[in-house]
């Protein structure tokens, strides 16, 4: 089972990735971050980034970086998240993003992803 709901997936005409998500109380994150008052780990809102991006690009990638992350508000269960990415002109593998819960931006930053590259037998190489 994913531990999140991806409701929608698309890239706008600005080349924009844009995701509907929703993370419903059963998580396995909820469940020990944090008993009685649970709250979307900053980890988990990174992983929905690189898969949202995964996704779109139609690649195994690997997350080479993530910076200028700024969490600025907290994610409870059954928030509906808009997930915001878009690809920097500089750099075809750097992606600023946000997520926002009611129009109000609760993290964002950069990641960097590169395409994992598969070995002979089939299997990607994470190794770099």
């Amino acid at each position: 089972m994913k531990w999140y709901v991806l409701k929608f997936v698309t890239r706008s005409d600005k080349n924009e990735i844009e995701a509907e998500i929703q993370v419903p109380p059963e998580s396995p994150w909820f469940s020990g971050h944090f008993p009685g008052d649970p709250i979307l780990p900053g980890v988990a809102q990174i992983g929905m980034v690189k898969d949202v991006i995964r996704q779109v690009r139609g690649q195994e990638l690997n997350v080479s970086g993530v910076r200028r992350v700024r969490f600025k508000q907290i994610i409870r269960p059954d928030d509906k998240l808009n997930l915001v990415a878009a690809p920097l002109k500089e750099n075809t593998g750097a992606y600023s993003f946000r997520i926002l819960v009611e129009n109000e931006v609760v993290c964002s930053g950069v990641m960097m992803v590169e395409e994992l590259k598969k070995r002979e037998n089939n299997q990607y190489d994470d190794s770099n």
